[in-house]
């Protein structure tokens, strides 16, 4: 068992004592926060406490004789190597094969009894579907049932982090536009008010930021916004003068994190409050009571759009950022050339400090994930004590990493070879390349949506019978989360149309489990492309400056059109590059930049 899994099965044991004392049959343990989100503080971290499993994807429940974490297809290798020992059980989520969460509840708990949640950690529409489904027979869903403070006796406090402003010349927009727009945009699906969880939602509605997520300049809150008047629920001890008349100029009061569900059913009375079922959890809705629209967040959409002031800072944070690779890169390179002895982990210091470097740097936008040969093949690995290998050579090291600048967030994935690359590796790079190509040269008709262009980006891989379970795309924030909808390019469709504004990512993959991985990303704005006949035509611009690995490109499987691409690409890259980058830097850069065929 490893070190760190010594304590969990003692753990789920208490746990399930008070199962027993609550009557409950099963628990389920969504791995998020009461704002649903994707990255969450240290003290929500109730998955990670019970079962070792750290991905971002996973429920877990707990029966009285049985433990089980689902995840998705990214973490199966990951969550295989941390619940060993513990006898947990993990499911593979999204296999045909595996039971989703409520099938296996159905078919392990009996009419008569319990199960168990947290309902401010399940959404609205989640909390129904699950109701309906173990009430159908005869099993009682408690949305009240939450003994982790019992068991997890030294649980981290909510983070008290600073809130700051984030400047409007960066944002492009106050505040109080913002919330006029929202509730704008509310009136026709017959409300006259909104209130949202979604921390994102609430930093670039008010254009404040935190710390209060690792790498997600958050912070911990919940917004009211109605005509007669708004309502920041947020420790107070977090604002500072100058944030409190920030507030008060866009008309929000700021009121006790801990009073929201006393507090919100008081100052609504009287509106109709329009809450995301997807994004809102069925606690709220249930305080709420009658005068509720359950509507798609009008937020989604306005926040996705970049503006013009956003859309020029983040043509110039990626321009900061491709320096910081490039210095990356070649530090990277010069201690592979030189026999000299580092890590994975050395590979994300050596990241970290060039970005920190950069003005406007404030944080990491994820761990940076670089995963030497096998490593590279889990596809959301990040190294740690345990797992940090050494890098060597004649192998891929898989480099995914990006940065939130105070004028953008960046996310790169970049695959490279250590030494001499065999035909197996330069074979699989390309095939990803050519997907990746597919969709950065895309042009589609106004409506299109991520889903109808996903099959692109997988076609090379799929005539040779190889794949990858994760998304293509999905969106990116504007200084915030680094994964933002709505917008995604993946086969599940999220209805939600690429419109010009939005960013997103561009990045196909192929992973052989004791091999290597390979991922090649880049960040697409899509813009305008135009105009006919037969309607508006939009394209992707790749806002992204970084190259890629020659030495990995097999140029006999790429089109004349797939060859210029790159070649253009790299020219791109070294233009707007070059003028910020030493002589020395410049001459590598030309090097690795130089036409594929020469």
């Amino acid at each position: 068992m490893a070190t760190d899994n010594k304590n969990i099965p003692a753990r789920i044991e208490a746990f399930r004592s008070y199962m027993r004392e609550a009557g409950i049959s099963a628990a389920v343990l969504p791995r998020t926060d009461p704002h649903l989100s994707e990255y969450i503080s240290s003290h929500w971290h109730i998955v990670r406490y019970l079962s070792g499993f750290s991905g971002s994807a996973a429920t877990m429940v707990i029966t009285l004789d049985e433990a089980l974490v689902w995840t998705d297809s990214r973490y199966f290798l990951q969550c295989a190597r941390q619940i060993e020992g513990t006898g947990i059980r993990m499911m593979k989520d999204g296999l045909p094969e595996t039971p989703s969460v409520t099938d296996y509840l159905l078919d392990h708990v009996g009419a008569g009894q319990t199960v168990g949640l947290n309902g401010l950690l399940m959404s609205v529409n989640e909390t129904a579907a699950l109701r309906s489904a173990l009430n159908s027979r005869g099993i009682r869903l408690a949305v009240d049932f939450d003994p982790i403070d019992n068991v997890w006796t030294d649980r981290p406090a909510l983070p008290a982090d600073k809130v700051f402003i984030h400047d409007v010349k960066y944002s492009g927009e106050t505040a109080s536009s913002r919330i006029a727009r929202i509730l704008d945009g509310v009136k026709p699906l017959g409300a006259d008010a909104y209130f949202t969880s979604a921390l994102d939602e609430i930093a670039w509605t008010l254009n404040i930021r935190s710390n209060d997520v690792n790498c997600s300049p958050v912070a911990t809150a919940f917004l009211y916004l109605g005509a007669k008047g708004s309502t920041l629920f947020i420790n107070l001890d977090k604002l500072t003068p100058e944030v409190s008349a920030h507030l008060a100029e866009a008309g929000v009061e700021a009121r006790p994190y801990d009073l929201v569900m006393s507090v919100l059913p008081e100052i609504s009375a009287g509106s109709t409050v329009l809450i995301d079922p997807a994004n809102a959890s069925g606690a709220i809705e249930e305080i709420l009571g009658g005068h509720v629209v359950l509507a798609v967040s009008p937020v989604r959409m306005l926040k996705a759009v970049k503006n013009d002031v956003q859309i020029a800072c983040v043509r110039d944070a990626h321009v900061r950022d491709g320096v910081a690779m490039v210095r990356s890169l070649i530090e990277i390179e010069r201690r592979i050339k030189s026999g000299e002895r580092f890590t994975e982990m050395d590979v994300a210091d050596i990241l970290l400090a060039n970005r920190s470097a950069q003005p406007l740097f404030h944080d990491l936008s994820f761990e940076s994930i670089c995963g030497f040969g096998a490593n590279g093949a889990i596809v959301h690995y990040t190294a740690n004590a345990e797992s940090n290998t050494a890098i060597g050579p004649d192998s891929l090291l898989l480099i995914d990493s990006g940065a939130n600048y105070l004028d953008g967030t960046t996310d790169i994935t970049r695959t490279i070879s250590t030494g001499t690359p065999s035909e197996a590796m330069r074979h699989d790079f390309t095939l990803v390349m050519k997907g990746h190509i597919a969709i950065a040269t895309s042009i589609f008709p106004e409506g299109t949506r991520g889903a109808q262009l996903d099959a692109m980006a997988r076609m090379p891989l799929w005539k040779e019978g190889k794949s990858y379970l994760h998304g293509t795309g999905h969106g990116v924030g504007f200084f915030l989360n680094c994964h933002e909808g709505p917008q995604s390019i993946r086969l599940n469709d999220t209805l939600a149309p690429l419109t010009p504004g939005m960013l997103t990512s561009n990045e196909p993959g192929v992973y052989l489990d004791g091999r290597y991985g390979i991922r090649c990303e880049n960040l697409v704005l899509t813009i305008p492309y135009e105009e006919t006949e037969f309607g508006r035509f939009y394209a992707f611009e790749t806002v992204t400056l970084c190259p890629f690995d020659r030495t990995l490109f097999d140029l006999s499987i790429m089109s004349p059109e797939e060859i210029k691409w790159v070649d253009d690409y790299h020219r791109k890259v070294y233009d707007l590059l070059a003028p910020s980058l030493t002589d020395n830097e410049r001459t590598w850069l030309a090097n690795v930049t130089q036409p594929l065929g020469k």
